[in-house]
């Protein structure tokens, strides 16, 4: 299982090819932070942090955040990013 520290992916969030709209690329994101290879606890810890109004749902909104919730200089997502992320998230189509 590849450990990835959270001043690392701090660090992928902000980097300049992340920077320009439409630019991220959320396979290569999660295939470089290793997120396939999380535990179900791990996997809970980040849904917990991207779930901001603690809804038990990751609304657009909060997802349009991702980046930032690992970097505050990272950018917003656009729509379409966010449309396309949570739509590989949402394996049981309840959006």
């Amino acid at each position: 299982s590849k450990y990835v520290p959270p001043n690392q992916i701090a660090s992928l969030s902000s980097q300049e090819d992340h920077k320009a709209d439409d630019s991220f690329n959320y396979k290569s994101f999660f295939s470089t932070v290793g997120l396939s290879s999380k535990t179900p606890d791990q996997i809970k810890k980040v849904f917990g942090i991207l779930d901001q109004d603690k809804s038990g749902f990751i609304e657009e909104e909060e997802l349009q955040l991702f980046l930032k919730n690992f970097s505050s200089s990272a950018r917003v997502l656009t729509s379409a990013e966010t449309k396309a992320f949570l739509a590989a998230g949402d394996t049981d189509g309840d959006g």
